[in-house]
């Protein structure tokens, strides 16, 4: 039996490792398509420009290619980058963004989502805004506001040169007065969204609220005696029938 395992030992090994090379062989050479969704980076933005439209931050790419070096890839090793260098303002097509992918050779792109970028530049620009305070409810009765402030009271915002032209003024949260009867201070967010534009240094203000007893109110009359003496009188009506 022995004998037998060992008899054309040579040739035995010899037929094992041509059916390892022949299976690497296959392997390797066998195609197959794999999805990747790698970040998509814009780098060399110029000093004084930013990127004012919705740009895609990932991109889908379908790979083809052997399937040794499909195994050997991935997300990690693809890079895909958007160079804004030297740009100015205004919009700039960015195609065939597959020619800027750096993958090992033998690989091949079949599909790449989305195939372009338009990317818009706008000039960075500030403007000086005033605080509008938000104020909700209604003092205690017999209160009114007699003035209200904020520190500071403009504020800067930042951002696209197109946006900014349609801020005129900022507002804060609300601060709610119900029921209050006396002057405070409180420091308040100041509640501003923009697309491209942000506040640049400060969030928040201080609004002084400053309330007065009200000149012309005039508190509401109690309860007096006709419903008492319509009451007494009905009982001594009742009395007097009774009688």
């Amino acid at each position: 039996m022995i004998e037998r395992i060992f008899e054309n030992w040579v040739l035995k090994i010899i037929s094992l490792a041509f059916a390892v090379v022949l299976w690497f062989f296959v392997m390797g050479e066998s195609r197959m398509e794999v999805t990747h969704i790698v970040p998509l980076e814009y780098e060399s933005l110029p000093e004084g420009l930013m990127i004012a439209n919705e740009v895609p931050t990932v991109v889908s790419l379908r790979i083809s290619g052997p399937r040794a070096l499909q195994g050997n890839l991935s997300p990690a090793d693809i890079s895909l980058r958007v160079d804004l260098k030297n740009l100015t303002a205004g919009v700039t097509s960015f195609k065939r963004l597959e020619e800027s992918l750096n993958i090992p050779k033998g690989l091949k792109i079949t599909r790449i989502s989305p195939s372009y970028v338009d990317v818009k530049l706008e000039k960075v620009r500030e403007r000086d805004v005033p605080v509008r305070v938000v104020l909700t409810g209604s003092p205690a009765a017999g209160f009114i506001v007699k003035s209200v402030k904020s520190t500071p009271v403009k504020v800067v915002v930042s951002g696209a040169e197109s946006e900014l032209k349609g801020v005129s003024e900022v507002v804060t949260e609300g601060i709610d007065l119900t029921n209050v009867q006396e002057s405070f201070s409180q420091i308040v967010a100041i509640s501003y969204i923009g697309n491209y534009t942000d506040l640049k240094d400060t969030k928040t203000v201080e609004v002084q609220v400053v309330l007065q007893v009200d000149p012309n109110y005039v508190p509401p009359k109690p309860l007096e005696g006709p419903l008492v003496e319509e009451s007494g009188l009905e009982t001594n009506l009742e009395g007097e029938d009774k009688k």
